[in-house]
């Protein structure tokens, strides 16, 4: 579908500004990566031949006894036992010395017999962010060839927990942005153009609302209903609304008594088409200046959650919790960095991306 000519402009206006430009490529070049996380990532392979036929363990459960084992639990695609079962057809032998047939598999001749090789794919990092790393040493692990990043205080992967949880935060972040902007423009779209005691009761529940201390609500509910991703969502829409309302407000209060609503009130036109085919377009400027620090303020909130042991579950890939672990395990420097630089990187390029997408609406402005 074409752009209109107001949405091209606009467009072109972005496009303008390198800045905003090169962080939307690169947020959306790691955004998408982070997408195909389980298969950049995972202790399972995407593809498994066995016995000629393809298995796609990434995707379905398969036991062991699918592979010629015992036990009717998944496989644990990473022993020794089971990599030999795959690659041998099922060779019983693979239980009394699996490295030594894993071996002669590569020849496809085991015990002088020729056997029907099979064969696994697996992602470029063998580990999911669960999962613990059989590596000698104390945990946390300094990064190496193995962890790129290096192991938290529990012996899980560094870099695949950054890259689960780089798509959790950002995924959390635009349900709780958009839910927040549509409750909070609505409210300050009804109480700007209404105004009278509309306005007046509106601005007494906000402020009531305002001195809520929303941590303690959060914390009693998650003691009594349970940590989990969407209650966290409906309790942060819950308090963080009200950020747009006193911008979308003031600017539905300058424009109510201008000369083309009043026509448009003359005309017969009904509140809502005014209210949001005609005003609001004109509130969008000062709307979208307020997105950055919203959508920021919502990573930081998560994250903080996540630091304090009010966020996420525990089993969630957090980014907070490994802000936590940094804290606790000074000896392991590159945890910090680690965080630092993700939440560094992460902000900075969706504040870029904002600003121009704020100079783009904004009719006043120019590029040179």
């Amino acid at each position: 579908m074409a752009l209109s000519p107001i949405n091209q402009r606009r467009w072109r206006n972005f496009k303008r500004n390198r800045r905003a430009l090169w962080s939307l490529v690169l947020f959306c070049f790691l955004f998408g990566l982070s997408l195909f996380a389980e298969f950049l990532a995972n202790d399972r392979p995407i593809l498994v031949s066995y016995r000629g036929e393809l298995y796609t363990p990434i995707f379905n459960f398969y036991p062991e006894t699918a592979f010629g084992g015992d036990f009717q639990t998944e496989a644990a695609y990473s022993d020794p036992e089971v990599k030999c079962l795959i690659r041998t057809g099922g060779l019983e032998q693979c239980f009394d010395d699996p490295e030594a047939y894993l071996a002669d598999a590569d020849d496809g001749i085991v015990d002088g017999e020729v056997i029907e090789k099979g064969w696994s794919i697996w992602p470029l990092v063998p580990y999911s962010y669960t999962t613990s790393v059989d590596r000698a040493g104390a945990a946390p692990l300094p990064p190496n060839e193995q962890n790129w990043l290096g192991t938290d205080d529990t012996k899980r992967d560094v870099f695949a927990r950054v890259l689960y949880g780089f798509r959790l935060s950002i995924f959390f972040t635009l349900i709780v942005t958009t839910l927040a902007s549509l409750v909070g423009i609505l409210a300050g779209a009804i109480q700007g153009y209404f105004g009278g005691w509309t306005d007046l009761i509106f601005q007494r529940v906000i402020e009531i609302w305002g001195a809520t201390p929303s941590l303690y609500i959060i914390i009693i509910l998650f003691a009594i209903l349970g940590r989990s991703f969407w209650l966290l969502v409906f309790l942060t829409v819950l308090f963080g609304w009200t950020s747009l309302v006193g911008v979308v407000r003031a600017e539905f209060l300058r424009a109510r008594n201008l000369e083309y609503v009043r026509a448009a009130k003359a005309l017969g036109v009904s509140n809502r088409v005014i209210m949001f085919r005609h005003m609001l377009p004109n509130a969008m400027v000062a709307t979208v200046t307020m997105l950055p620090f919203i959508v920021t303020g919502t990573i930081s909130t998560l994250a903080g959650l996540d630091f304090l042991g009010f966020g996420l579950p525990s089993s969630a890939p957090s980014l907070g919790e490994l802000t936590l672990q940094a804290k606790q395990n000074l000896q392991a420097p590159w945890l910090g960095f680690t965080a630092f630089f993700t939440f560094a990187i992460m902000l900075s390029l969706l504040v870029f991306i904002f600003e121009g997408v704020r100079d783009a609406f904004d009719p006043r402005k120019t590029f040179s």
